[in-house]
């Protein structure tokens, strides 16, 4: 695809979604010289209140701080190494089958939020609380119909961006028929205020729990469990962990078309699974992590992934989780998302010179997104649809299973080239 003549100096752009993906590409365009920018979110509250935990690679984080998408000055837990537990009925934490590197540091999604959002000149339109409900390609641009704010309106724009996530409007418009696909298990989240876990302290126990530098990988038949330390914008600590594995057998779910469960939605068979992988199958001491989570503050979130065609057909581009979902096994959904914004950036930087710079972006950053849907399916093969016998894996072993799943070497990110 050619720009069909489209400039970005003053352009008026329009960005669909004002989360974390939409706040960074704001940002881009603004950097880029568009001319007018007007970015729809359709939740009315405020974004920053979000707590679910971030983490990003050391070396994607130095990429997106040298690019202006990431700010040294926001909390962050230096994580340096993921341990392996697997029950064994004998010790709290059960036993350590490996010890891997993780060189990642731990944030929150509101604070990563806030500070894009900050960054936004006042120039920036923000209209919180509404809802694109069409989206139409012009041959110089796009349509949207829009609702909120007490209006109906349809505005044209000289380009729209998708950062609406995995039900978007924009991709909607130009992929029709493309639709994430349901995986087959589901993601519970939760997190734990760090003063709590000295309710867990057992004699010949580290006093509250664990090191802070590890990320907790405890396994079972099944599934398994991330548990790892975020900031509690206090200047402590919060337990956050995210628990993989199939829904319980004759649970009245309907999972094909996109959906998530917030907190205080879950149904009593939901929660009695949980009861049940925390009790029986973690080491006690993660299992009883997992149940100092408030019933009422837990979320499940069914997993889906794709990737559309192209992030980009005629004046409608796509970024963030509205042009590829992978399951978060790959570590890089945030990252994911802020690389598209960097990468849109240089691209309307240069679109005058160079007719195909659109087109650029579609390719480069689709190719991106598919490494990162297949890095996800094969690490959901193995940790959780096709388990190995993890009491038999020691180090060297285990080292050599994440090795094949993650073959391309991407676990975290894709270099921002």
């Amino acid at each position: 695809m050619r720009n069909s003549g489209f400039t970005t100096a003053g352009a008026d752009i329009a960005i669909v979604g004002g989360s974390v993906a939409g706040c960074a590409t704001a940002l881009a365009a603004h950097r880029a010289g568009a001319g007018r920018i007007t970015v729809f979110e359709r939740a009315a509250g405020q974004l920053a209140d979000r707590g679910a935990g971030v983490a990003v690679h050391n070396d994607r984080y130095a990429e997106l701080a040298a690019a202006g998408y990431l700010d040294a000055s926001m909390p962050w837990v230096r994580l340096t190494t993921r341990r392996w537990y697997v029950r064994d009925g004998r010790t709290p934490f059960g036993r350590e089958i490996a010890a891997l590197p993780f060189p990642f540091r731990s944030s929150c999604w509101g604070p990563l939020w806030r500070e894009l959002r900050r960054r936004l000149p006042a120039d920036v339109t923000f209209r919180a609380g509404a809802t694109v409900r069409e989206v139409a390609a012009t041959a110089d641009g796009a349509t949207l119909r829009c609702e909120g704010e007490g209006a109906d309106d349809t505005h044209r724009y000289d380009l729209v961006i998708g950062a609406d996530g995995y039900r978007s409007a924009v991709r909607q418009a130009a992929f029709p028929g493309v639709r994430p696909a349901y995986a087959g298990y589901l993601a519970w989240r939760g997190a734990v205020p760090c003063e709590l876990l000295a309710t867990l302290d057992q004699p010949g126990m580290p006093p509250s729990g664990w090191a802070e530098e590890d990320c907790v990988y405890a396994v079972f038949p099944g599934g398994h469990v991330i548990i790892y330390r975020i900031p509690d914008g206090r200047g402590g600590h919060r337990a956050n962990w995210v628990l993989y594995t199939t829904p319980p057998p004759g649970l009245d779910l309907r999972l094909d078309t996109p959906t998530s469960l917030p907190p205080g939605t879950l149904s009593d068979a939901l929660h009695t699974h949980l009861r049940h992988v925390a009790d029986e199958l973690l080491p006690p001491y993660w299992g009883g992590l997992i149940r100092l989570t408030p019933a009422a503050e837990r979320f499940v979130q069914p997993l889906y992934d794709f990737t559309a065609p192209d992030y980009v057909s005629g004046r409608l581009l796509l970024a963030g989780d509205a042009a590829t979902v992978a399951r978060p096994h790959t570590g890089a959904g945030a990252v994911k998302a802020l690389q598209d914004a960097a990468a849109l950036e240089r691209v309307l930087h240069t679109v005058r010179e160079r007719p195909g710079s659109l087109a650029a972006y579609g390719s480069g950053r689709g190719a991106t997104g598919r490494s990162m849907v297949e890095l996800g399916r094969r690490l959901g093969r193995w940790l959780v649809l096709e388990t190995p016998d993890w009491p038999a894996l020691d180090r060297e072993a285990l080292a050599r299973q994440w090795a094949a799943s993650d073959a391309s070497g991407t676990f975290g990110g894709n270099e921002l080239r």
